[in-house]
């Protein structure tokens, strides 16, 4: 596989074959939590995006130039944590000062992000999966806007069973999680896609 197929089978697979808020079931708290709302999607959106492609970038250099050459990959968890954490608080910031409304709309969410465990993920995979620096960036940066087509997507289903008005029992939460359960379904419907178109 050459090097620009590689790249377009990391994006392809990270949107929709290994989603990881509906085929691989993480970062589930913040996506249940923002998706009533689709400017609150959309502003949740653009800061996963920015934060996993940010950390993806930052933790391979960390760990390439400073965890390996001095053995320390063991610590790559709690590192990488770390590194979340500091760009979670650079984002908190930025919307604080220049964005209060959205700041104010994401609310708790935001510094949900420090643990959400798929921006965790994708700084791990990288690792594992042995991604160069470019290959790194692409994965965080996809993985991010496949969190966003999930979210954005079942914001407009949430809307739709508002209208619908379910019976008594599934109001709320139950028909909520039964959505979300449909939404990840069709996503598995893309398996085995990546390996056929770039191989």
């Amino acid at each position: 596989m050459s090097e620009f197929s590689k790249i377009l089978f990391i994006m392809f697979s990270m949107v929709f074959t290994e989603n990881y808020v509906l085929v691989q079931f993480l970062g589930i708290c913040p996506f249940l939590g923002v998706s009533q709302n689709l400017s609150s999607c959309i502003g949740m959106s653009g800061a996963v995006i920015f934060v996993m492609t940010l950390a993806s970038a930052a933790t391979y250099a960390i760990y390439q130039g400073l965890m390996v050459p001095f053995g320390l990959e063991y610590m790559s968890t709690i590192i990488f944590i770390l590194v979340i954490a500091a760009l979670v608080q650079l984002v908190e910031i930025v919307l604080k000062k220049y964005m209060k409304p959205l700041y104010n709309a994401l609310g708790v969410y935001l510094p949900l992000i420090t643990t959400n465990c798929a921006v965790l993920a994708v700084t791990l995979l990288n690792i594992s999966e042995e991604y160069n620096f470019i290959e790194s960036c692409v994965d965080g940066f996809s993985a991010g806007v496949g969190f966003g087509v999930a979210l954005i997507l079942f914001c407009g289903v949430r809307r739709a069973l508002q209208r619908a008005k379910p019976p008594k029992a599934f109001e709320g939460l139950p028909i909520t999680l039964i959505a979300a359960a449909l939404t990840s379904m069709t996503f598995m419907g893309f398996t085995g896609m990546a390996e056929n178109l770039f191989s």
